[in-house]
């Protein structure tokens, strides 16, 4: 069963003639589960070759150096934290203005850690003996470009194979002051590509995740190895579900997005960037999955939403959580076999 735009209409409460104008549609739909022993398997969907070659565009997309390494709301302005990319230690801080700031992980002096450091006037202090360290204080110390766009924050380092851009590439969102924001990270024992091929599998949604999603369908008639389309019941119970027309795109070989196009919630999006953190002691790969929800809608009770996001967020993040579960075991097992030389379907 495909769930158009066209069909959304249809596929529960039918429009009655007079509805007062400006009335909310409900969006739950009455769509049963299939019982697992009747549902239909979606490998003969899942070619891939198709896979493959969507994988090959997303990967052919520079990404410029730009990493993202956490929320915008990890970064204080008192104190540093600092984050590890491609195995360097990378400090974050913020000025005075707030502007975000991007340094060496190490004291220059004695090579302490330079996290949890106080920030004052724009500068970071070394716990240890406190040397202040910032943009053009010293010649052997220098600072990263660093960008906040106001739900991730990124760090530019020379990364093998990329061609330093000046701003890293960003995706389309709705207005933040009528959306809110809900972040997850997670590591992996792979790299960034396995969790982008994961994505790039909407396939194993209805037999992997049953218990978010139902009635998925990608639409061929408008995807190309650029943009998929899908069509995809959310679940809330057995009985009833939320259909929404979904895109994924590839703006960078590291992230990922799926944007609402219609249905409940249209223009919300969902971002999925991967960050090689380097690697652990057995020489195994660490990758961090970081995805932001930016949640957007056009009903008024979405403002009341808004004003209780705290409250919201915790039960945002743990389904994404209980959905990265499942898909870092997918993104771990595709690089194991590739670590193994094994391949299966050429990919």
């Amino acid at each position: 069963m495909t769930l158009r735009t066209t069909d959304l209409r249809t596929t529960g409460e039918p429009e009655r003639i007079g509805r007062p104008a400006g009335r909310p549609v409900n969006p739950l739909k009455r769509m049963p589960v299939e019982p697992r022993d009747r549902l239909e398997g979606t490998w003969r969907q899942a070619r891939p070759g198709r896979i493959r070659k969507a994988f090959d565009v997303a990967q052919s997309r520079d990404p410029g150096g730009w990493h993202v390494v956490g929320s915008s709301t990890d970064v204080g302005r008192d104190r540093s934290v600092t984050r590890t990319v491609l195995g360097r230690e990378v400090v974050l801080w913020r000025l005075e203005d707030g502007t975000l700031q991007a340094g060496p992980g190490s004291c220059p002096h004695l090579g302490a850690l330079l996290d949890d450091c106080e920030v004052m006037h724009g500068q970071v202090y070394c716990r240890w003996h406190g040397l202040a360290l910032g943009e053009g204080v010293r010649r052997d110390w220098l600072t990263f470009p660093a960008h906040d766009d106001g739900v991730l924050v990124w760090v530019r380092l020379p990364t093998e194979g990329e061609t330093l851009g000046d701003a890293p590439r960003l995706t389309d969102r709705p207005p933040m002051s009528q959306s809110f924001a809900t972040v997850v990270t997670l590591r992996g024992r792979c790299e960034p590509q396995d969790v982008i091929a994961n994505r790039l599998d909407p396939w194993h949604g209805t037999w992997y995740h049953p218990y978010a999603f139902s009635h998925l369908t990608v639409d061929d008639s408008v995807s190309t190895d650029e943009v998929l389309v899908v069509d995809v019941a959310f679940r809330v119970t057995k009985q009833w579900g939320v259909p929404v027309r979904a895109e994924f795109t590839c703006p960078d070989a590291r992230t990922i997005v799926m944007t609402i196009m219609d249905g409940e919630g249209a223009g919300s999006v969902v971002e999925t960037h991967a960050t090689s953190l380097g690697t652990d002691a057995a020489g195994r790969p660490v990758t961090v999955m970081t995805e932001a929800t930016i949640a957007h809608s056009p009903r008024r009770g979405f403002q009341v939403a808004r004003a209780v996001a705290g409250l919201i967020r915790p039960a945002v993040a743990a389904t994404q959580r209980q959905l990265w579960v499942d898909d870092l075991a997918y993104a771990e097992r595709r690089y194991e076999l590739r670590a193994r030389g094994e391949t299966y379907g050429g990919v």
